[in-house]
Formats: C-alpha cells, sequence, structure tokens
C-alpha cells in the first residue's frame, strides 16, 4: 500500500533570525532535522516523501538535502516529489491583496501538493523531530480500513514541546473518553515555568495533549481543505496576515461534526529550531540519541 510523507518545509522562520531555518545542520555529520524525520518514517513504512518549498529556496533545498534523500529514497523503492507553495496560488477569483507578503499558512502549504497526493498521507512540519514512536502509530493507522473522514493525529504531551528560548504556539487539544479529538485552541505564547506552562499568565496543564501538526489524513481530505480554503479567503478579517491552519479547519470540521480524529498519544519529546538559540540543545539532543543507539551515525545505513 502506498503512503505518502508530506513535508512541509516553505516556512520563511522570521523568529529564527535570518537564513533558512529548515536547513541548519544539526547531527554529527551534517544531517538536518529533516533527515531524522524521513528516516524514521521510511523506517516505519512510508513510501513516498513529497517536499512542499518555496520556489526560490528550490536550489539551496536540493544542493542541502534533496538531491541526498533522492539517493536515499532510491536505494529504499520510496518515490520523492516536489511542489511549491506561492503566496498567489489563490482559488479562481481571488487574488493577493496590496501589501500581503506573507504565505497564507499550512492548510494552503498542504493544497499545494494536491496534485501529488492518491495515497493516505501524514503531514508534518519541517523543522520539528517528533520522534519514532509518533510515524510507526500514524502508518499503522493509515494501513488500517478507515472511512474517508476518519483521521488521526500524534498527540504531543505539551511539557515535552516546550522551548527554553521563548515562547511558542501549540494546538492545545480536548479528547474525550474514547481518545477522540474534540476541539483543537491554537495558543500562542506559550512559555515553560518552573511548574509546567502558562500563555499569558493563564496556567496551562502541562500534562495536556498538543498538535505539533502532525496529522494522518485521507486523500479526500485535499478536496476538504480545497473547499475550506474558499470559505476562510471569503470570511478573512486579516488580509494582510491571516492564516489558513489545519488545526484550525479540522477544529472547525469536528464542531460539524463531519470528520473524527483519533488521537494516538506519543510520549517522546519533541525538539526543534524555533529560535536561533534552540540550535545548539537540538545538536546535544542528537547527540545524546546516537550515543543511546536510537540511531546510527551513519543516520540512514540502518535503512540498506
Amino acid at each position: 500500500m502506498k503512503t505518502s510523507l508530506l513535508i512541509m518545509a516553505a516556512g520563511i522562520g522570521s523568529r529564527f533570525g535570518g537564513g533558512i531555518k529548515q536547513l541548519e545542520p544539526v547531527g554529527m555529520h551534517d544531517e538536518i532535522i529533516m533527515d531524522y524525520s524521513i528516516h524514521d518514517a521510511i523506517e516505519a513504512g512510508f513510501n513516498k516523501v513529497v517536499f512542499i518549498i518555496r520556489k526560490d529556496i528550490e536550489k539551496d533545498f536540493k544542493e542541502r538535502i534533496g538531491n541526498r534523500i533522492e539517493d536515499v529514497a532510491k536505494a529504499n523503492d520510496v518515490e520523492v516529489a516536489y511542489c511549491f507553495q506561492a503566496l498567489d496560488d489563490l482559488p479562481e477569483g481571488f487574488s493577493v491583496p496590496e501589501g500581503r507578503s506573507k504565505p497564507w499558512g499550512t492548510g494552503q502549504a498542504v493544497l499545494a501538493a494536491k496534485d501529488y497526493i492518491n495515497e493516505p498521507f501524514v503531514v508534518i512540519n519541517a523543522d520539528d523531530y517528533y520522534g519514532k514512536d509518533a510515524f510507526v502509530k500514524l502508518h499503522d493507522f493509515l494501513l488500517e480500513k478507515h472511512g474517508a473522514t476518519e483521521f488521526a493525529m500524534a498527540g504531543f504531551i505539551l511539557k515535552n514541546t516546550l522551548s527554553d528560548n521563548g515562547v511558542v504556539t501549540r494546538g492545545l487539544c480536548d479528547v474525550d473518553a474514547n481518545g477522540y479529538l474534540t476541539d483543537v485552541h491554537e495558543t500562542k505564547n506559550i512559555a515553560k515555568t518552573a511548574t509546567g506552562a502558562e500563555s499569558d499568565g493563564r496556567v496551562l496543564d502541562p500534562n495536556s495533549y498538543c498538535s505539533m501538526n502532525m496529522w494522518a489524513l485521507s486523500p479526500d481530505f485535499m478536496g476538504m481543505l480545497e473547499k475550506g480554503f474558499v470559505e476562510f479567503l471569503n470570511n478573512n478579517q486579516d488580509p494582510l496576515k491571516g492564516e489558513y491552519l489545519i488545526p484550525i479547519y479540522i477544529g472547525e470540521l469536528l464542531e460539524k461534526h463531519q470528520v473524527s480524529v483519533k488521537v494516538l498519544e506519543t510520549k517522546d519529546k519533541w525538539f526543534g529550531v524555533t529560535y536561533k538559540e534552540d540550535k545548539e540543545t537540538v545538536v546535544d539532543s542528537f547527540r545524546e540519541l546516537i550515543e543511546s543507539g536510537v540511531y546510527k551515525e551513519d543516520l540512514y545505513l540502518d535503512l540498506q
């Protein structure tokens, strides 16, 4: 069965302080975070990787990771494709508002791949490390028989997803007694505290579930996402900065009882390069994972 990993790598990385944060080396042989996600996905059984990038970073992207991943993919019978998120890639009848330079968010990013996805898929952020467990659980979910509107999400524990170097935005999740998502609250300015976490002075449960934008979806989701983008553009109150975000849209679908989302818990520790100061922590974290045997120093050696 064909299963795809869709990697959103078009982000500008404004908080990172310049440069393309998705391409920052963090491994012992200059691997980037995406290398570890791709390794874990191939190991879990995914056989197609689709990169969503911007046209202006295509050359750097392919030189830094794309060409190398194509070699790894070929050796493991994995298909690779590229698609491009563009500010002016809008539904018929819409145009870019004057003065807007910001992309339209993760919803539009995934839509950039609509012509490349015909199979169940998992979508992730390029600059997040998710751990092996989530890839295995979501891939297993994709292999099960599900309806077109039955999805899943990797449920990370909030305290395992915070940065020591600044505030983060997380989709805080409400989950029912059967383990299904009932709502997602996009929450900004979440800071780590001595006792857990808070957002703008409001204490948060550090053991609650949060979304790290790692979803297991059916190909039918693309049609739903396309329709939702039109609705978003018609109702957007912030034409210069408003974003069409996957967690928000899925939350709207849940509210209308149009989809179900199974929350698959993972206790792996997330880490990523949100701030420039995060890089040292991420480098140290990968070194520890290698030293403890989770990964080989030559990352892809165990796939061959």
